[in-house]
């Protein structure tokens, strides 16, 4: 049966975030039907057959998630971010909020890899600025954002690199990878820091 799905459907169905469906959807990736009141639709069969095609190439979005999701728990499980300096200056409040900041740089490397590092610099510039002024508003140091955010890229790399190995995908396949994240997370990384110094600026 041919039915029609909301872009949640079309996400629950591919195992990722809306967001990835809509940007997949933007970009001319996914099949994607507009309604005259410009609402995102999607056929079930057009969503299978394509997810059957195409998927298998790519990484598996939400399986990285919960890979991420895990490594987290057992970090903080194991006291690994508890004995982070920059982790130990904070309040619950701040803490809750680091928790949730590979959340943000996950979507944010998806994005970039399923559209091939269109918009990258736009995209990595949002979360090094995230990063920066969050860092700014707990009063850490350019450093310890430095730190807090290579604890997370570190996180996110290792779950995509164990979810590739699993999956046996081709060393060539994997090194191409790796070489996109790192490509993005040091774009990230550039944006911190100079968003962090604009601020210092400013705060003088």
């Amino acid at each position: 049966m041919n039915e029609w799905l909301s872009l949640s459907d079309a996400a629950d169905m591919l195992g990722v975030h809306p967001s990835t469906v809509r940007l997949w959807s933007d970009k001319g990736i996914l099949p994607v039907h507009k309604t005259q009141g410009g609402h995102r639709r999607y056929k079930r069969n057009e969503i299978s057959l394509w997810a059957e095609s195409s998927l298998p190439s790519r990484v598996d979005a939400g399986q990285i998630m919960q890979e991420v999701i895990r490594s987290l728990r057992i970090q903080i499980l194991e006291g690994s971010l508890e004995a982070e300096s920059w982790y130990q200056k904070l309040d619950e409040e701040a803490r809750a909020q680091y928790r949730l900041s590979g959340r943000s740089l996950f979507h944010g490397l998806m994005n970039y890899i399923a559209t091939d590092g269109e918009d990258a610099a736009t995209e990595s510039y949002a979360i090094g600025y995230e990063y920066a002024s969050r860092a700014r508003r707990y009063h850490l140091s350019y450093v310890d954002a430095t730190r807090a955010f290579l604890f997370f890229r570190n996180m996110l790399v290792e779950a995509v690199i164990k979810i590739c190995g699993e999956a046996k995908m081709p060393i060539a396949k994997m090194a191409e990878m790796y070489s996109k994240m790192q490509a993005f997370t040091d774009g990230i990384l550039t944006s911190l820091l100079q968003t962090y110094e604009s601020l210092e600026n400013v705060g003088r």
